[in-house]
């Protein structure tokens, strides 16, 4: 970016290495089964594809969140929308884009997160950064799983 350039809107990218093949970690984003045991410790529902209308629950901040699936390309892709405050998009959503790249050979993946569209407002950078901790903890979860069966996330927030 160069300095003299205005910034707009704030976002984030986070990547992780899972020792798995690029559908099998595809497969334990987009599955809801998968996602209930790792990520959403309230439980997913409705798989992760094209114009699907999905649910997350979080036990350490209740209450379902809504979630759109604009893009899924198997193993490669998934692009979603969701709510969130201070975002710069009119119907309050950020965009999420998940891209699952097979590395050596296809016995490991590179998970890259990225979301955006954040107002560049203390409200605006306070979401951002409570999402990119959030999205970094997915990633540290997903590891967990699909290498050991080991659920990260189970009784950390309560």
């Amino acid at each position: 970016m160069n300095t003299t350039e205005e910034l707009t809107e704030l976002s984030f990218t986070v990547s992780a290495y899972i020792a798995r093949p690029s559908a099998e970690v595809y497969d334990a984003v987009a599955d809801p089964a998968q996602l209930s045991r790792y990520f959403t410790t309230g439980g997913a529902r409705g798989r992760l594809e094209p114009g699907a209308e999905v649910s997350w629950d979080f036990e350490d901040f209740p209450g379902r969140f809504p979630v759109t699936v604009l893009e899924a390309d198997p193993p490669r892709r998934i692009v979603i929308e969701w709510e969130s405050e201070a975002t710069t998009d009119s119907r309050s959503v950020t965009t999420t884009t998940f891209t699952f790249e097979a590395v050596d050979g296809d016995t490991r993946t590179l998970v890259t997160i990225s979301e955006s569209g954040w107002r560049v407002t203390p409200e605006g950078a306070t979401q951002a950064f409570g999402n990119c901790g959030g999205w970094t903890g997915m990633l540290a979860a997903l590891k967990a799983w699909t290498e050991h069966g080991i659920n990260l996330r189970e009784g950390f927030y309560q």
